[in-house]
């Protein structure tokens, strides 16, 4: 009977009270600093669905971002959603920043918080499709910002917080500081640091799908997550101004070994440089007329070599080589584009080195051969025995035989006229060729 009543009231509990506690695992912070790219994407994706494994505690998303790609922001998006633990991002340490897509994520975390010193908002969704002034441009931009506007309204009302604002960050690129968010109930806290955020959270509240948690984590070891070198690697590599770099390199690269076959250490580093260019491509919002401009420059550079236009297509390939640079990347968002600090010195790196060596190719095409039989030509001997007319004479440290048009005596210096078979042409030093 005792068995039955107890029974009985653990289901009545369960029943009407909803709220459980979550006091296992672990707390598992995921540092990401930077632009939200595809790899960024996939490496917070994957440590929630690994704490989701682990039975851990909570998961902390320690967030300084400029901003980034909408693709990747809804991926990041979606594993928040998915989350069966808490999600709570965190925007630190103070002078970060969660400005954009940013925004986004933070908004739609389960528990949102920031540092002293940081803002966010300007959500204002950037033109990734080319600029333009006509209608049909404009009628796409006000379905893009109305998309966003909706979906961040969306994540507002879903988690409680001040959804006005966050259509305001999208349609006005409002941004406020840490004060302000909490203030307005755009974030749930201010907390100076990890450890007065835990502190803070222990025993909080929170809502998920279907469930309520009340959150015990103190004691808890904490585990920060980084990218593993892989990711650190992909992530360098998909910043747009290393992209840029990595495909100039790849572009002179190429350019000097089909210009100059059989050096091979410019052609490995080229297609290599090129393929990791192309590589980043992928994630970032690229203009393909840029792209073939760029490569049509190296083109141009590499006809300079045969052709003979005066520096013609040098120039075209200067000219080609700079708009392909500044159309390639179709961003508004400065998190996505690439600084004219490394535009313009890596631009006029490339085009000096391409530029010298076409000079220098162009010089070393009119210099006379200086070995093989025409490089004999011009050169100076002795005359070992007379030539009259034939004898032999020492020419480059090689005796050869030769013959002469006028008698040469022994010991005379001689020049070399022409190379006929195995025998020399000759005539006496201050000898006018006939």
């Amino acid at each position: 009977m005792n068995v039955l009543k107890a029974i009985l009231l653990a289901f009545l509990f369960f029943l009407l009270f909803p709220v459980f506690v979550w006091a296992s695992g672990r707390v598992v912070v995921v540092e990401v600093a930077g632009a939200i790219n595809p790899v960024v994407a996939e490496f917070v994706t994957h440590e929630i669905r690994e704490a989701n494994l682990e039975g851990d505690a909570l998961v902390v998303i320690r967030m300084d971002t400029p901003g980034g790609l909408d693709t990747s922001m809804r991926q990041i998006i979606k594993g928040i959603q998915h989350s069966r633990i808490p999600v709570v991002t965190f925007v630190a340490p103070s002078g970060s920043r969660a400005a954009s897509a940013g925004t986004f994520i933070a908004i739609a975390s389960h528990i949102a918080a920031m540092a002293p010193g940081t803002n966010i908002g300007a959500a204002h969704p950037v033109n990734l499709m080319g600029g333009g002034d006509g209608k049909e441009t404009k009628t796409l931009e006000k379905k893009v910002v109305n998309d966003a506007a909706a979906y961040i309204r969306s994540l507002a009302e879903a988690r409680g917080r001040n959804a006005h604002w966050a259509e305001m960050s999208v349609r006005e690129s409002v941004s406020i500081s840490a004060e302000e968010a909490k203030r307005l109930a755009v974030i749930d806290l201010v907390a100076s640091n990890l450890d007065a955020l835990l502190l803070a959270l222990d025993g909080r509240e929170v809502a998920m799908e279907s469930d309520t948690l009340v959150l015990k984590i103190k004691g808890l070891p904490v585990v920060h997550r980084e990218m593993s070198p892989r990711e650190r690697v992909l992530d360098i590599i998909s910043n747009p101004n290393i992209a840029y770099i990595l495909m100039m390199i790849g572009v002179v690269g190429l350019y000097f070994e089909l210009s100059n076959p059989g050096l091979i250490l410019p052609g490995v580093l080229g297609g290599i440089s090129l393929i990791l260019a192309l590589y980043a491509m992928q994630t970032l919002p690229i203009n393909y007329a840029g792209l073939l401009l760029i490569l049509l420059g190296a083109v141009l550079f590499i006809a300079e070599i045969n052709v003979m236009s005066y520096g013609l297509l040098s120039v075209g390939g200067v000219l080609s080589i700079l708009l392909g640079s500044l159309m390639l990347v179709e961003s508004d968002d400065p998190a996505m584009q690439i600084s004219k600090s490394v535009l313009i010195p890596t631009l006029l790196f490339s085009v000096v080195v391409a530029a010298g060596a076409v000079y220098l190719a162009g010089k070393s095409s009119r210099r006379r051969p200086v070995s093989g039989a025409e490089g004999l030509i011009g050169e100076c001997g002795v005359a070992k025995t007379a030539l009259t007319p034939r004898g032999t004479v020492m020419v480059h440290g090689e005796l050869w035989s030769a013959e002469s048009d006028v008698p040469i005596e022994a010991g005379e210096t001689v020049v070399v006229r022409a190379l006929k078979g195995l025998s020399l042409h000759v005539g006496r030093k201050n000898q006018r060729p006939a």
